[in-house]
């Protein structure tokens, strides 16, 4: 399936010092790449969303979101539909933050301020409300933590679209290099050539972290532990427990449970 370009809206103004864009993307859409006269927050409330920056791609939950520095061409899509919102942040509010462009966590403060910038963008800021929302979210971009482990993406026109489109859809797909090797038209060999070449890992290791992605996905969309194991094809619950505190240090509800504490939380 192919994917739909979307256009951006024309003659918007800059950013004073913040402006909220909020905008649903359909499922297989995308905005081509393109760049802004100041600073960009790329995020979605819910969905996923497909980043390509810099000669690379990888995509973000909504616990997840990209800063993009002034003048950084990028391209933002979604493979099955997200609610975007953008944030531009001139120069002047953005000192202090990245120079590069950077995937960091998202508390569950700064998504409830970017739902309440959102819903009084066009309300006059007569009592200074709106200032020290916009105030309080640079405050939370400061201390936002870079994250390390970004799941990445194929380029668009990738011979691995593909397959990584079909894995995130259906994380459980029991084949393997050689089942996907027949599929795509190439060796196993050279299937795993390319992917540690393009993504920077291995299969195994890519399927590893998105299964570790989609479950942190599917647990804050209200799935118990385990039907989260089920939906992510482990052959156990404790087998995805044991998975997930592998990598993440601690048990997946011990995890959730940090998320909620957050809520008021750096």
């Amino acid at each position: 399936m192919t994917w739909e370009t979307i256009q951006a809206p024309s003659g918007l103004a800059p950013p004073q010092p913040i402006t909220v864009r909020a905008q649903s993307i359909p499922a297989r859409h995308y905005f081509p790449e393109h760049a802004h006269s100041w600073n960009q927050m790329v995020y979605a409330i819910s969905g996923v969303l497909t980043v390509a920056v810099e000669g690379r791609s990888f995509v973000i939950s909504p616990e997840q979101a990209v800063w993009l520095p002034t003048g950084l061409r990028h391209r933002v899509g979604s493979l099955l539909g997200a609610e975007f919102r953008s944030l531009w942040i001139a120069d002047e509010a953005g000192r202090g933050l990245p120079t590069a462009p950077t995937v960091f966590g998202v508390t569950p403060l700064l998504k409830a301020l970017i739902v309440e910038a959102t819903a009084i963008e066009d309300e006059e800021d007569r009592d200074g409300y709106a200032g020290r929302v916009t105030e309080l979210i640079l405050d939370q971009l400061r201390r936002a933590q870079p994250l390390p482990g970004a799941l990445p993406w194929p380029r668009g026109g990738s011979s691995l679209t593909a397959l990584c489109e079909a894995l995130y859809a259906d994380p459980a797909d029991p084949r393997g290099p050689e089942a996907w090797g027949r599929e795509l038209g190439m060796s196993e060999r050279t299937l795993a050539r390319r992917f540690e070449t393009e993504m920077g890992m291995s299969l195994r290791s890519w399927r590893r972290r998105l299964r570790l992605f989609k479950a942190i996905e599917l647990m804050g969309g209200g799935l118990d532990v385990t039907r989260t194991a089920m939906e992510l094809g482990y052959g156990s619950t404790s087998a995805f427990v044991y998975a997930f505190r592998t990598d993440m240090g601690c048990s997946p509800q011990a995890y959730m449970r940090g998320r909620g504490a957050d809520r008021f939380g750096s």
